[in-house]
């Protein structure tokens, strides 16, 4: 009898996830409001919480450290094994993938022990690197930016994506491995529990249902049960009052730039480039701004980011005076205070729900790390517990 998990949500969360479900034997459909397609046609504002397409999405590592939140070393566990995907998907497609590996760099003006940690205090010239950064290596002030207010700064290996490419591509992937998608709205990841097979699977091949005490024969036919419910709706779609969104503004910008910089202002504010790839041009941000709701990009702070870029890396200017702007983009990212939701529940009357939400601003670089926790969680519980049926 096959097992059927469904997946809620066709972000780049629940596509991981969907695909390793896959690659464990499940019969897997994702629901979704939304689904990848193209950036250029997309309307930011109506598709502002469909988070996905608007991501930077790019690995920068985030040193955990016991000053920090403890949920920072899982996360950082997470990271690396989303690296090791990325290579791996990389070598296998490295042309439709939209997958790019380059080198990151960080400028910071007031380092946090964190980053002091990697290198000895006594002697910053001294690397300590027990975290397994690839690549990692310490900057020397000569190639800190000319305004001379950062103090640490470092190089790595990581790599980058094009969100709608890559979006694109996995749900290609998962399609072409037998799976199933159904565009439909959800308010709570227990409906799944109660669609019925015409809603899930008859759209694409109607399969035969045995409900209790029912069995179903034929050669060709198939039982249809849910083992369990995916919930990477991003936002969570269950009461949490952990859950807010972080707003961000970024700017798209026509040119490339040849590595991910990311800058650590002393007043707290962020400056960063993420490049596409795949002639999708550069992004260049960026605000973080909790709990703030509006839609409308800034034209104020979008001359504010293109400009303290265009200072701490003037290098993507290429000789030009001025950057090719694109398009404004404000996005909503679903941040959960005390890290991401990842673990699973039993809801009552309906079933196994495996919540994998409220990532923030770092849903691709954790994707593949939250997809393996995904999928061990279902496969302990499917361990243990009877499947509800369809």
């Amino acid at each position: 009898m096959t097992k059927h998990v469904v997946v809620v949500g066709a972000g780049v969360i629940g596509l991981s996830s969907a695909i390793l479900l896959q690659e464990a034997g499940y019969a897997v459909t994702i629901v979704a409001r939304d689904f990848p397609g193209p950036f250029e046609t997309m309307d930011p504002r109506t598709k502002i919480n469909y988070t996905s397409p608007w991501g930077g999405a790019h690995n920068r590592w985030v040193p955990p450290h016991p000053s920090l939140p403890s949920h920072l070393e899982r996360d950082h566990r997470f990271s690396l094994r989303t690296y090791a995907r990325m290579k791996q998907l990389h070598a296998s497609h490295p042309g439709t993938a939209g997958i790019t590996f380059l080198k990151g760099i960080e400028y910071l003006e007031r380092p946090g022990p964190e980053y002091l940690a990697i290198s000895d205090g006594k002697d910053p010239n001294r690397v300590h690197n027990p975290l397994g950064l690839p690549g990692f290596r310490l900057l020397s002030p000569s190639e800190f930016p000319a305004d001379g207010r950062v103090t640490w700064g470092c190089e790595y290996d990581t790599w980058c994506v094009n969100p709608m490419v890559y979006c694109a591509f996995l749900l290609r992937r998962f399609v072409h491995r037998g799976g199933r998608v159904v565009a439909r709205e959800l308010r709570r990841p227990e409906e799944v529990f109660f669609l019925s097979a015409a809603d899930l699977l008859g759209a694409v091949s109607p399969i035969p249902v045995a409900g209790e005490g029912e069995s179903v024969s034929g050669k060709d036919e198939k039982v249809v049960t849910i083992a369990a419910v995916v919930n990477a709706s991003g936002t969570g779609l269950v009461p949490d009052p952990n859950m807010t969104v972080t707003r961000g503004q970024t700017c798209v910008v026509a040119e490339d730039c040849d590595a991910t910089v990311t800058r650590q202002n002393a007043d707290g504010s962020w400056t960063f480039c993420v490049p596409r790839g795949f002639e999708g041009g550069t992004v260049i941000g960026g605000t973080k701004e909790l709990n703030n709701w509006d839609t409308k990009p800034s034209p104020e702070v979008r001359r504010e980011l293109l400009s303290k870029f265009t200072e701490t890396y003037p290098k993507i200017l290429a000789g030009k005076g001025e950057l090719t702007v694109v398009r404004d983009i404000v996005g909503r990212r679903p941040t959960r205070d005390g890290g991401p939701r990842i673990e699973g529940e039993v809801m009552p009357g309906a079933g196994f729900v495996m919540h994998a939400y409220g990532l923030g601003g770092r849903g691709y670089e954790l994707s593949w790390g939250v997809a393996e926790a995904v999928v061990e969680a279902v496969e302990t519980h499917v361990r243990k517990e009877p499947e509800a049926r369809l």
